[in-house]
């Protein structure tokens, strides 16, 4: 079957190229990272930011942890200052 001939419920879901996490709570913030990085990797997205904010950096260090943890991650790194710094990572997705 073709792509023209799938219905739309069909097609995969292509996410945005980042997902915001601020102002969550880390279980919130957790749940919705695994769903979007899932999201991602089936799309066969190559990388994706990840928005968390700069605050306590309790949000930060457990989206890095859960990071550093997925079979989807190839790797990740802080974001530059141009990318959002301190409150973003940067997210390279394993090859599928």
């Amino acid at each position: 079957m073709s792509r023209k001939d799938r219905s739309p419920k069909e097609l995969p879901h292509v996410p945005e190229e980042e997902i915001h996490l601020r102002r969550l709570t880390v279980d919130e913030a957790l749940w919705r990272l695994d769903r979007y990085l899932n999201d991602a990797f089936i799309a066969g997205m190559p990388r994706v930011r990840v928005i968390h904010g700069k605050g306590t950096g309790t949000l930060r260090h457990a989206v890095r942890e859960e990071l550093g943890s997925s079979p989807m991650v190839k790797s990740f790194r802080p974001a530059g200052l141009e990318e959002g710094g301190n409150g973003a990572t940067i997210v390279e997705l394993a090859n599928q």
